[in-house]
């Protein structure tokens, strides 16, 4: 969850340090430092908050050509000066920057105490500097090999040594890692946003991987240092799209950019002639889609809330059984793997570790598993057998919006697909193709009503405690709406099916509670607004998001109408109003929208 970044090459590594750990804040902002190989050895400044603060304390005269930054998301220790990273060994001849966590570090730690090693930090990666200073191995390669046998756990690792100023080697273990090729300079860095303005050309490091980086290219080995082969590839993407341009948040760039990342999900994938998708990234051929047996979908957070939306589409378009289950408890029940059970993994960065280890899990046991995700390269990307890619565009704000969007998209043509090859009707497919080409026109249609969304999210900001609810395709969607409002404005906002108030949530029901409740126009309309009376005759203030046609019989409410689309459709735009409300209300309390407090925007830890 924290940030890397490194530099070897012609220019001084500071200012190329510090831009990419500016970059990496939505990957962690308890604290930041940097260390740089100058003629007189390892320099090293870090302290607690953000990278501006960093920044304003570093000595004028900071020099070296080689170099390695990190922004910090506190696991072991709270933030300070002393935990932040790089941290050094005893003499000062190395250096780490380290993501992910050392399960035994406990142990390490009192196996260099009792060998006399003053460890003057809280974390667990202070042992890997001294386990590297204390390699005596001839090579940094060997030092650092010999250093990781004695590890166990997950890490993205960057090392530099006071004897080897010509290079920094890296190694990755379950922690996202890549090398970014330039001209006679080279960088490292656990997120392509760190590097994209000076390089698109990059190689991704695989588990158990070792790279020594030095100004003229780089060689890749495994940990037992024989020599790997590793690609290097160009990505296709602006630089300019990791900037928020006019907007006062990336989150708000990157709701607006919701209408233009669905189109492009869409785009070339919609068969209208057969009323069909055209997914080749799965890898199945139509024999192979049909002895689907159970599509089972693995998540975390909101890819496990919108993986809900998905079960309920496969089930629907398909008549396929489905059920959506937060990877991160998938591996630990010894889950049964079906040789008819497709496996589906979702996650924006591709990197999350839980739902990592649940594909590695389902790999393990012979299982057949699809990625959605948006970044090309991503470790889930790579270890799936096949995959949609979302297109959405990098997605820089904590909280998920149009990567979020494209995952429901992403699924409703995983649906369709699956319907297809065995009951769907192609009337039926053509009527969600049409809804599909239709979706981004609606989403416009929700993102204009901002302004009366912003006036009523600055009403409910002063709640302490919020419901929402929903019913069937309607209970994702408070759910995520939920985590949206809880996450960013810190507000406690709780969700529940409808249909559950008389079961318990009922007694909390007061004026000082309000519920967001989401009522689509389906067959469930009448249950929904009797529950509605209900939370009414208790005083409980409501605001519903509904379709304009929905007869609300006569209560007192704040009303969010959304376009009707499909009904299988209307999900995703229930959704949005959600986010929108959930932005506003942060903004009103002051809070820092695309960092807030305790999370990171990819959770490489478990």
């Amino acid at each position: 969850m924290c940030g890397i970044v490194g530099y070897v090459g012609a220019q001084q590594a500071t200012p190329v340090l510090l831009e990419g750990l500016t970059r990496l804040e939505h990957r962690g902002y308890d604290s930041a430092g940097l260390a740089v190989l100058a003629s007189s050895g390892i320099k090293v400044a870090k302290r607690a908050g953000r990278v501006r603060d960093l920044a304003g304390g570093l000595p004028k005269r900071f020099a070296g050509k080689v170099g390695i930054g990190h922004t910090r998301w506190a696991t072991h220790g709270p933030a300070n000066d002393v935990n932040a990273h790089p941290h050094t060994d005893a003499k000062g001849d190395v250096a780490i920057v380290h993501n992910g966590i050392i399960d035994n570090a406990a142990s390490l730690r009192q196996r260099l105490a009792d060998e006399g090693v003053d460890l003057v930090s809280d974390t667990d990666s202070e042992v890997l500097a001294h386990l590297v200073g204390r390699s005596e191995a001839d090579t940094l390669e060997g030092k650092v090999s010999e250093a990781l046998a004695a590890v166990e756990g997950t890490y993205g690792l960057a090392v530099l040594h006071a004897d080897f100023p010509d290079r920094i080697v890296v190694a990755r273990n379950g922690s996202p890692l890549l090398i970014g090729v330039g001209e006679k300079e080279m960088y490292v860095a656990s997120d392509l946003a760190a590097i994209v303005r000076h390089t698109t050309t990059v190689a991704h490091l695989d588990d158990g991987e070792i790279a020594t980086v030095t100004a003229n290219g780089f060689t890749t080995y495994r940990l037992d240092l024989t020599r790997t082969a590793r690609d290097v590839t160009t990505l296709d993407i602006d630089p300019g799209s990791y900037e928020a341009g006019d907007h006062d948040s990336f989150m708000h760039k990157e709701m607006l950019e919701q209408p233009a990342a669905a189109e492009r999900v869409l785009r070339g994938r919609l068969d209208e002639r057969f009323g069909t998708a055209h997914l080749g990234g799965l890898n199945m051929d139509a024999r192979e889609t049909r002895a689907i047996r159970r599509v089972k979908i693995l998540g975390c957070g909101s890819a496990y809330y919108v993986g809900q939306m998905g079960a309920s589409l496969v089930e629907e378009l398909a008549r396929i059984p489905a059920d959506a289950e937060a990877a991160s408890e998938f591996r630990y029940r010894n889950p049964i793997i079906e040789p008819d059970t497709l496996y589906v993994a979702v996650s924006q960065s591709g990197e999350t570790i839980d739902t990592l280890l649940a594909v590695q899990e389902i790999r393990r046991k012979g299982g057949r598993v699809i990625g959605l995700v948006n970044v090309v390269g991503s470790a889930i990307a790579r270890e799936c057998d096949g995959g949609i890619y979302l297109h959405a565009g990098p997605e820089v704000a904590v909280a998920s919006t149009k990567a979020l969007t494209n995952m429901f998209l992403g699924f409703a043509l995983l649906a369709l697909q699956l319907g297809r090859v065995r009951d769907l009707s192609i009337a039926d497919g053509r009527r969600l193709i049409a809804g599909l080409d239709r979706l981004p026109e609606l989403i416009e249609q929700v993102l204009a009503q901002e302004d009366a969304l912003a006036e009523l999210a600055g009403r409910l900001a002063a709640a302490e405690s919020l419901f929402f609810v929903g019913r069937v395709r309607g209970f994702p969607v408070a759910r995520e709406g939920a985590q949206k409002f809880k996450e960013i404005s810190y507000r406690h906002a709780e969700a529940y099916q409808t249909s559950e108030l008389k079961h318990g949530p009922l007694a909390l029901i007061s004026e000082q509670v309000p519920t967001i409740a989401v009522v689509p126009y389906d067959e469930l309309t009448d249950r929904n607004v009797g529950a509605l009376h209900e939370i009414a005759a208790r005083r409980g203030p409501l605001v519903v998001v509904t379709h304009a046609d929905v007869d609300l019989g006569g209560l007192d409410v704040t009303r969010i109408d959304v376009p009707r689309s499909e009904r299988e459709l209307d999900p995703i735009l229930l959704t949005i109003p959600l986010q929108l409300l959930a932005y506003h209300a942060a903004l009103e309390l002051g809070h820092d929208i695309d960092k807030p407090r305790n999370l990171a925007k990819s959770v490489t830890v478990e």
